[in-house]
């Protein structure tokens, strides 16, 4: 009776054990799965990101004399300037047009005039997105206007230097819409710049030396 008894504790004893040792075991599985599952959680996010970012991205390969110029146009930002931008590009507008005023240390403008200086007829102007955030750094592209706030329509200018502290939006300065920057060709842009120019016809800081756009391709 006695060694029953014993066998008896033994035995409790045992199944206690393997009670508590199987609780464990599904506690360490379900943090598990639930880290697992935070996991996946967190990747769908980064690739949801990464599609958004992706369709939100367009580039522009400006085709020059003096080489290529590849731009990457920021939709989410200036949503208004790009599509304006990417209407012109698809129309051709752009095609055979130069830059026609070039101010080393500045900025390289073009997109409105011909090789022989003759303005071409745009669309109508569009709205100032100068409040987006974008400054006006190196190697960004903006829009030209004149001294209405609201007067761009087919001209842009690529800053040869960081111009933010004069061109971009401040109390007083409705500033110039900053709409994508150069991510490759930032090459040419200096060989633009550093062009000798002239002034024609009453236009100061043509190049000597006309750079043509030859086409400018979108991608998105």
């Amino acid at each position: 009776m006695a060694v029953n008894r014993k066998l008896l504790g033994i035995g409790l004893f045992l199944v206690a054990t393997l009670l508590f040792v199987g609780c464990d075991t599904d506690n360490t599985k379900s943090k598990k799965d639930t880290s697992e599952s935070k996991s996946a959680g967190n990747s769908a996010k980064v690739v949801q990101k990464k599609k958004k970012h992706e369709k939100l991205k367009v580039i522009a390969r400006m085709q020059t004399t003096m080489g290529e110029i590849v731009l990457e146009l920021n939709k989410e930002k200036a949503p208004i300037t790009v599509a304006n931008f990417v209407e012109y590009a698809k129309d051709g507008f752009y095609d055979g047009t130069i830059f026609h005023r070039v101010i080393r240390g500045f900025m390289i403008q073009g997109g409105g005039f011909t090789k022989d200086l003759a303005k071409k007829k745009t669309r109508g102007p569009i709205i100032n997105e100068a409040n987006n955030g974008l400054g006006n750094y190196r190697g960004t592209i903006a829009m030209a206007r004149t001294s209405d706030p609201n007067s761009a329509t087919s001209q842009f200018f690529i800053n040869h230097r960081d111009n933010n502290m004069s061109l971009d939006r401040a109390d007083g300065n409705p500033g110039y819409a900053v709409f994508g920057k150069v991510i490759a060709g930032m090459d040419v842009v200096d060989k633009i710049a550093s062009l000798k120019t002239t002034s024609v016809n009453g236009m100061r800081n043509v190049p000597v030396e006309a750079v043509v756009i030859e086409k400018v391709t979108i991608e998105e």
